[in-house]
């Protein structure tokens, strides 16, 4: 059985179980919401913050500054592992009455089923804050409903990571824009000996087919699927081509069972190029654990569209976060979240977020981000793909069922138990059997 389907069957009984049992807790009264107490004294209050990165990684930096400017208002920060155990961790304690005040959603779906289960508030009564003014178009993709239940107050981009010295060695300049075939010729120029020339992160491994399927749709008009577009072909064939061709870049049944070190690969100088997101950032300042002595450049991730026009990259908003529509502090944590939002997340653009706020300092979150550890980078395209890079974006948000069933499939392609042809179909034919079963 998919586990996502357990764990959505334990989340709803756990529900039922909270409703049935805190449904007299459910008063928010004016006093709790300012710290007062029952007799009438001026108490601090105190939130919990649940989120899923490492307080080292920015969050306690950011809890302390606030900390020590709010003493009327005092936040904690619990950290809960962003799988499907630590999700249905936070779901089970807000659904239980245990404390959280605030959370972050890491996905779009986890954020629509906290809100179908009553759990996250609706911010639309607030209006002292207009969050599409502040982070812009984007948060079009986290609205529910036509409504924000949360914030989305990061920035998410991906890119490739250059070893910039292999590219000068090599003659090569550091792409504002290319394709996945000119990335496949740089991958042939900088490969060396047995060497690969290029690696990627398996997080961003698929977002080249939801970079077309995004705009050209995952279904046809005629409501069948649409994954196999010309475009997934093509993907599927380049990457193979390099693996099994060029041997360019690991077969994908090496990466896997080997569970390669990807970030720890790249920093060793031993691949030059890298596909990955921010939060390399957290390593390839780490120079006790990941010493290099190479200066990082950066390119935006390749487009498999002939047109530059008509790409979108995956990135856009992310760590949407959200009040508990439970908690008896929802004043206290709105003063908070606000604050946040507008910069004083900052220093966690040490483990690779930016602020998404225009009003967001952008020195502070650069200094953040790299340090003292400037020199070691090609600054010029390190503000590009961060900040300066206006190609739309998309978020994903195909069902996870689906991730699934095409991924199952163009692993028995790359691992060369079928073929393309039975690969694309295949991956089409499941993929209507679950819309069938939507229906």
């Amino acid at each position: 059985m998919n586990k996502s389907r357990v764990i959505a069957g334990i989340t709803s009984l756990v529900l039922i179980m909270g409703l049935a049992t805190g449904c007299g807790n459910s008063s928010n009264s004016s006093s709790a919401h300012n710290g007062s107490s029952a007799t009438g004294k001026n108490t601090p209050v105190t939130l919990k913050m649940w989120g899923g990165v490492p307080p080292e990684s920015g969050p306690q930096q950011v809890v302390d500054n606030w900390n020590k400017e709010h003493p009327d208002i005092q936040v904690e920060y619990v950290r809960y592992v962003n799988d499907d155990d630590g999700n249905l961790k936070l779901d089970t304690a807000m659904i239980t009455g245990q404390d959280v005040d605030l959370f972050v959603n890491y996905t779009i779906s986890h954020a629509a089923k906290r809100v179908e289960s009553g759990l996250a508030l609706d911010l639309s009564g607030y209006t002292d804050y207009n969050i599409e003014e502040k982070m812009g178009a984007d948060t079009a993709s986290w609205k529910i409903d036509g409504k924000f239940y949360g914030v989305p107050t990061t920035k998410s981009p991906f890119f490739i990571a250059l070893n910039k010295d292999a590219l000068d060695k090599a003659g090569l300049p550091v792409p504002k824009e290319w394709t996945w075939d000119e990335l496949r010729e740089y991958a042939k120029k900088l490969k060396s000996g047995n060497s690969y020339g290029f690696i990627q992160n398996m997080e961003p491994f698929v977002d080249p087919i939801d970079s077309v399927l995004s705009q050209e749709g995952y279904t046809k008009q005629d409501g069948t699927s649409n994954l196999d577009h010309p475009l997934v072909r093509q993907w599927l064939e380049t990457l193979n081509g390099m693996m099994q061709d060029d041997k360019t870049t690991p077969p994908l049944g090496e990466q896997l069972t080997s569970k390669m070190p990807v970030e720890q690969v790249f920093l060793s100088g031993e691949v030059p190029m890298l596909n990955i997101g921010a939060w390399l950032l957290r390593s390839s300042n780490n120079f006790t654990d990941f010493p290099r002595d190479f200066k990082i450049a950066f390119a935006p991730v390749p487009r498999l569209t002939e047109s530059a026009s008509d790409y979108v990259t995956r990135g856009g908003l992310g760590d949407y976060i959200s009040i508990n529509a439970k908690s008896k502090k929802q004043e206290a944590a709105w003063e908070f979240l606000k604050w946040y939002s507008d910069g004083g997340m900052s220093p966690m653009a040490a483990g690779g977020r930016l602020p998404a706020s225009k009003d967001a300092r952008q020195e502070d979150a650069l200094k953040s981000l790299i340090g003292d550890k400037s020199d070691s980078y090609d600054l010029d395209s390190l503000m590009y793909v961060m900040f300066d890079n206006k190609t739309p974006t998309y978020v994903r948000s195909l069902p996870q069922e689906v991730m699934d069933l095409r991924s199952q499939e163009y692993e028995k392609y790359f691992l060369g138990s079928q073929s393309l042809d039975q690969t694309v179909q295949a991956m089409a034919a499941r993929h209507n059997e679950y819309l069938k079963q939507k229906k």
